[in-house]
């Protein structure tokens, strides 16, 4: 079983995380924020990555610590489950409709951290949490992981359907990521031989 354990305490945040690569998308979430927990739940579920996710965050200041150190803990797990890569997908792609909203993420497990972010928001809150915080929680994620990650909302109204329609498709992808190719066997998936840099 490929799995990852982290701990994160700072000033600011005090984080425990476990994920298993080879799970059922079992999840325990609390951060703290409602909508936040939410849409972590959402990625374990469709990503069959198994979640327990405890934050205790300095939320009577704002939600951005919790939120930033939160993806920065669960990519930090998903890097130390997934070891030296060998033998992964390592890319993922999905398009998640939901509704009258479409987005579509693709993604590169390449060692090498990007993210290109283009969605929008028609409101600045959803639930309790700031709307501006979801393209952080992705970039932090993605620096954390290692993730060449490519998010584009195709079109959409409904701000609750976009931001979900993006966490589905996010975890739709990294499910074919990092999943082990039988055809692979034990090969890192880079003519380097390694994957990074």
């Amino acid at each position: 079983m490929r799995t990852g354990t982290i701990t994160r305490k700072t000033a600011e945040t005090d984080i425990a995380v476990e994920v298993n690569l080879d799970g059922t998308g079992a999840y325990d979430i609390s951060t703290g924020i409602g909508f936040l927990d939410h849409m972590v739940e959402q990625f374990s579920r469709h990503s069959l990555i198994d979640v327990k996710l405890k934050v205790a965050g300095d939320l009577h200041v704002d939600q951005h610590h919790t939120t930033e150190d939160s993806a920065i803990a669960l990519g930090q797990a998903i890097s130390q489950a997934l070891g030296d890569k060998a033998g992964i997908g390592r890319y993922g792609a999905a398009y998640s409709p939901m509704d009258e909203t479409l987005a579509r993420v693709a993604l590169d497990i390449s060692g090498r951290p990007y993210l290109v972010w283009k969605a929008g928001f028609s409101q600045p809150r959803l639930g309790e949490m700031d709307t501006e915080l979801f393209e952080h929680w992705f970039h932090s994620i993605a620096q954390a992981v290692g993730i060449t990650l490519h998010i584009e909302l195709l079109y959409g109204q409904n701000n609750h359907h976009i931001v979900e329609g993006i966490y589905k498709g996010f975890a739709r992808a990294m499910r074919q990521a990092v999943e082990r190719d039988p055809r692979k066997g034990g090969a890192v998936p880079s003519t380097k031989g390694q994957l990074g840099g």
